[in-house]
């Protein structure tokens, strides 16, 4: 793979995704880098390329809305979306009013789709997958065990979430507050939550992190999956203790 862009985390797990499913590049601009995996029958090599010309339109239409309102790039809680707001920017804000956060808590997931649908539109594949960041747009068509990196806790990399295809597409993103750069209140080593629109599972994995400092605070985390109908599975990982509930089967790992 092409080496990140500079100021980019080396980000070590992609070098385990994908293994033999799917044909995968990276692409970067700035601060984002994504891997996209498709798979082998639909790879064109003018992917790459394509991919990278929509990261950059999706940045410079975001940033260009951002110097008119810049009050959406630095609160913390959902802002009303302007009438000239770009579509990606709107997918952010729609995700903030879900949730209760900052649009910005849903940019990494709304990328990850974006850029995904627009591969798809214009190539037509079976399957794609695109990570930004632990956020993940998915479309399959067999099901798919994702692996959970959770930093230091003794469960990270142990368990896994098997995708079924029936629920594609289907965003799954992460937060943490214990690994990588994402702003984050709360010390989860992983909150895990997948939804239909990628944007809203982030800024749904961002808002429920943020409310966990221990593992004593898990189940009463857990308890806001019951009231928000968009979420389809929510995992929590804090130190050596797990809470899950929705319809997205875990896997244990070797």
């Amino acid at each position: 793979m092409p080496s990140s862009p500079k100021g980019i985390q080396p980000r070590f797990y992609r070098n385990l995704m994908g293994q033999g499913r799917f044909k995968s590049f990276v692409v970067g601009y700035k601060d984002s880098d994504l891997w996209l995996g498709v798979d082998a029958e639909s790879y064109s090599p003018l992917m790459p390329e394509f991919a990278r010309e929509c990261l950059v339109e999706l940045r410079k239409s975001l940033e260009a809305y951002i110097v008119r309102y810049p009050e959406f790039a630095t609160s913390f809680c959902p802002v009303r979306c302007q009438p000239d707001a770009p579509p990606v920017a709107k997918s952010m804000c729609n995700a903030a009013h879900k949730a209760n956060t900052g649009p910005m808590a849903a940019v990494a997931g709304a990328f990850s789709e974006f850029i995904a649908k627009a591969i798809d539109s214009e190539f037509g594949v079976h399957e794609i997958v695109a990570e930004n960041g632990g956020d993940l747009f998915l479309k399959i068509e067999s099901d798919l065990v994702l692996s959970v990196y959770a930093g230091a806790s003794a469960l990270s990399g142990k368990v896994g979430l098997k995708i079924p295809a029936a629920l594609s597409p289907l965003g799954v993103c992460t937060s943490a507050g214990t690994v990588g750069p994402s702003a984050s209140f709360g010390q989860a080593d992983a909150v895990v939550v997948a939804a239909a629109d990628t944007a809203t599972a982030d800024a749904f994995a961002t808002a429920i992190g943020n409310r966990v400092q221990t593992s004593e605070d898990i189940e009463q985390a857990l308890k806001i999956f019951d009231s928000n109908l968009p979420m389809k599975s929510l995992l929590i990982i804090c130190d050596d203790k797990m809470g899950v509930k929705g319809e997205i089967e875990l896997s244990l790992l070797r």
